[in-house]
This record gives structure tokens, sequence and C-alpha cells, in this order.
């Protein structure tokens, strides 16, 4: 929606000036109104309301909201609407103790857009940077059924089980990673400085050389002469295929291919299945419909591909199939979860069997993390002994030909 500059007096006839984002001028005096001001003067405008007056170097420089600090933010307007605190006096108590002064301005938006009348999965919306599309369908859900309390605790679980499992990701694959980094500049830095030293040296010997030596000489010429049009090659390389993911289609191939890695592939799926669990648990323990609920937990599950799975199983639900019928099409559970959902669905416990799933997903995902190191080990020796043994016939082939010819 548009943006537009006002002017207006309070009850107390004092001037008040900002910005706000509504349909046309007369939604936006429609909000001043409702707040108990007097619009003077609309003007539409493209800029959004400045932030409390700060420079552009601190706008720039200053730190982006977080999932810390939503999930924060549930569990703090959780504990204050269980106790009975007005939201409006809750959000305001948060915006003064905000740590972030983004985060605090988000919930200072929050304020005004109640004030003017909207619901707060409304206000919510205005920040899609902030509130995913699951965090919004849940509070909506909140509202309607009025357990907004229990939504927010729920969400600060639901954010909490994501945090740690992209920690847990990150610390089992920093050790792979720094390896992969360092065997690759290990390879460049043998190509440009060191088999160039050897060519000398092979260079004297007048002899026709090894096949293998050839390779590396071949290779190591072609890569510092040609050394400026690999590294353009590469940073185009990684822009064109960033750009390609970011299409539906691109995005959906990738994510697809992510799930056939040798040994990423499956914690990748059973992260996601979790999720899923997780999120459709959630969902239905609120009050959510069975078919909304598989609408919001496709926007959760982070993958296009198995995305498009639970968006399949969604229309077959909706066509009057069972849960078991639409998951065994899906083709992404195991005969395990298939047998629990069968049960959940007979016992009319879904929402507790899901829960289990979960866990058990998040059982071998930790079992898989904690043995990511023991599996991608062996793979990465081997790497590296292909890589000596190439870089021993190719340099230390000729001279020990050489020393054997001397000595005969």
């Amino acid at each position: 929606m548009p943006f537009f500059a006002y002017k207006a007096r309070n009850a107390r006839g004092e001037l008040m000036q900002g910005v706000l984002e509504g349909a046309d001028s007369n939604a936006v005096a429609d909000q001043l109104f409702g707040t108990g001001a007097t619009p003077v003067e609309i003007t539409l405008t493209r800029q959004a309301a400045a932030k409390d007056g700060e420079s552009w170097w601190a706008r720039m420089t200053e730190k982006k909201v977080n999932s810390m600090d939503v999930q924060l933010f549930s569990r703090q307007l959780y504990t204050l609407l269980k106790s009975g605190v007005p939201i409006m006096r809750g959000l305001a108590g948060l915006q003064e103790s905000a740590i972030s002064k983004s985060f605090g301005r988000v919930i200072k938006d929050l304020r005004e857009s109640l004030d003017a009348g909207r619901e707060l999965s409304a206000a919510m919306r205005r920040h899609p940077e902030v509130f995913n599309n699951f965090y919004l369908s849940m509070v909506k859900v909140g509202e309607m059924t009025g357990r907004l309390d229990d939504v927010f605790l729920r969400l600060f679980d639901h954010l909490e089980f994501d945090r740690e499992m992209k920690n847990r990701v990150k610390s089992a694959t920093r050790y792979p990673t720094f390896v992969i980094i360092a065997m690759t500049l290990a390879m460049v830095v043998v190509n440009i400085f060191v088999i160039p030293q050897f060519v000398k040296v092979f260079e004297s010997f007048k002899a026709e050389l090894p096949l293998m030596t050839r390779i590396l000489i071949a290779t190591s010429k072609f890569t510092v002469e040609y050394w400026p049009v690999l590294l353009v090659a590469a940073i185009a390389g990684f822009f064109a295929s960033r750009t390609w993911v970011a299409t539906p289609g691109g995005r959906f191939a990738w994510d697809k291919a992510k799930l056939r890695f040798p040994i990423a592939g499956k914690i990748i799926h059973k992260a996601t299945m979790a999720r899923f669990a997780r999120s459709f648990a959630l969902s239905s323990r609120s009050g959510v419909p069975i078919v909304q609920a598989l609408t919001v937990v496709s926007q959760t599950v982070d993958n296009a591909y198995l995305s498009s799975r639970v968006e399949q199983m969604r229309d077959s639900v909706e066509r009057g199939d069972s849960i078991l019928r639409t998951s065994i099409a899906a083709g992404v559970f195991t005969p395990v979860v298939l047998q629990m959902i069968a049960v959940g669905e007979e016992s009319g416990a879904l929402d507790d069997l899901m829960d289990e799933i979960a866990q058990m997903y998040e059982r071998e995902v930790d079992y898989e993390l904690k043995t990511l190191a023991s599996q991608i080990e062996p793979i990465m020796i081997t790497f590296l002994g292909a890589m000596v043994l190439v870089l021993a016939l190719g340099i230390f082939l000729p001279i020990w030909n050489l020393g054997q010819a001397a000595l005969h």
C-alpha cells in the first residue's frame, strides 16, 4: 500500500505530523480520526516514516531484527497476556525495554496500528521481514479462538526449536567446510606457485615426461595464464546460480537436488520433516482446521519441493482423502511415520502423534549431526589421498626416473 504524509491536530490542538500507510487518503484520514486526531493535510509520499530522526549512517549500521528478538518478544508477550496485562500496556512496556532499536520501532508501529483499530495480526503483517507467514497465521488463529497467550507460548517453543536446529547444523558443518576450503586453497597454491618451480627443473631433463606430469604442467600453466578469466567465471557463475535459485523453477530444482546429496541430503530431509510435524501439531492444537493447517505448514517447510508435497496433501484432504492416504501418496514419510499417522488418525490424537513424529525426527537429526564428522572424514581422507597421489606421481616420478637412469 502507498504511504501518505499527514499533518493533524490532536484533542489539545497540538500539531502532529508523520507518515501512515493506507489504501488512499480517506483510509489515512479514518486512521487519524480513530486516534482522536483531526487531519489538516494528507499528501502522497514515496518514503515511509522517518526513524526517530536518526542519521542515515545510524540507520545503515543499525543491527537488524533477528529471530532471537521475535522469540523473546513472543515469550514476553505470553507472560504479559497470561498475567492479565492489557496488550496496549504490554506493548508499551516492551517498547521501552527493547534492546534492539529496530525492533523497538516495530513494536511502536504495532501499538499505533492497534490504536488505529487494526487487529494484531494485521499490524504484524505490515512487517513481513520480521514476522513470517506462519507466525502471522498463528496469531490470527489466536485472535479467532481467544487463546492468544497460548499461541505466543507455542510460537516461542517453535522458534526455539528452529534456532537450535540451525545452530546444530552450523556447528556440525563448520569443520568439514573449513577442511574443504583449506584443501581448495592448497590446490590453488600448488598450481600457481609450486608446480611452476618444478617446470624449470623438468625442462632441464631434456626427456619425455610422464603423462601425469604433463597434465599437471598444462593445468598449472592454464591457471597461471588465465586466472583472471577463471576468477571472473567463478564470480559470474556464483551470481548466476543465485539468480537461478531465486526463480520458482530454480528453487524447486535446487531444493529437490539437496535431498539427494550423499550425507547432507538425509539430514536436510529429516530436519525439514521434523519442522513440518512440529508446525502441524502446533496448528492443530490451536484449533486450525486440517486443510488450513496444511496450507500454513507448507509455508514453513523452507523447501520448495517438500512444500509442494505438503500442498499436494492439502489438495487431497480437501477432496476428501484421509491424512494417511495423502501421506503415502506424498512419498516423503518413512513406514514408521506412516504407521504413527495411521494410529493418530484412528485415535483422534493426530496432534499428539505429530509431536511424537517431530521428536523422533529430531532425535535422528541429532544423531546424524553428532556422527557427521565421522561420516565425512573417510570422504575427505580419500580425496586428500588422491590429491597427494596425483602430486606425487606428477612431480616426483620424473625425478625418480632420472635418479634411476643416473644410477644405471
